[in-house]
């Protein structure tokens, strides 16, 4: 047996205690590290084959989850922006997507990005699992569009 701290009667815990709760925290860490996904960044240019008059997204399709970073990066044919299509979206997801969304010009638009490097960063809000249109409002007659995948 411990004799108590003179000054305080602090019994300290036993080596026994002392490995025991390392050993339940190790445990905890573990679990919660097997249940965590690691968020993902996903760069989508934003370009013009001006010689075909063709504006895309590149890739066109992005699979993302609820968290992951996207980074829509102009490489030619500014200016664009990035615009979500509200038409099959639910209030929910109208209202998730607005929220994340900053810097916004509008409803569901992004900022017009005026030079090719400019940026612009989405965090993928809290959506349900499905597909969510998006396109470039000053290229939209182009048919410059994309589609977020949205999986759990």
């Amino acid at each position: 047996m411990q004799t108590p701290h003179p000054k305080t009667n602090y019994d300290p815990p036993s080596w026994g205690a002392k490995c025991l709760i390392l050993g339940l925290a190790w445990l905890a860490a573990l679990a919660g590290a097997e249940t965590a996904k690691a968020q993902k960044v996903q760069v989508v240019r934003l370009e013009v084959d001006p010689q075909r008059e063709v504006y895309r997204f590149v890739p066109g399709r992005v699979t993302v989850r609820p968290g992951d970073i996207i980074r829509f990066k102009v490489s030619s044919g500014a200016p664009h922006n990035i615009a979500f299509d509200p038409d099959r979206l639910s209030p929910a997801a109208h209202e998730a997507l607005n929220a994340a969304m900053s810097s916004r010009t509008g409803d569901l638009s992004g900022p017009i990005l005026e030079r090719t490097g400019t940026e612009y960063r989405l965090v993928v809000p809290r959506l349900a699992p499905g597909h969510y249109g998006f396109f470039c409002t000053p290229h939209r007659a182009y048919d410059m569009r994309g589609e977020l995948i949205v999986v759990p």
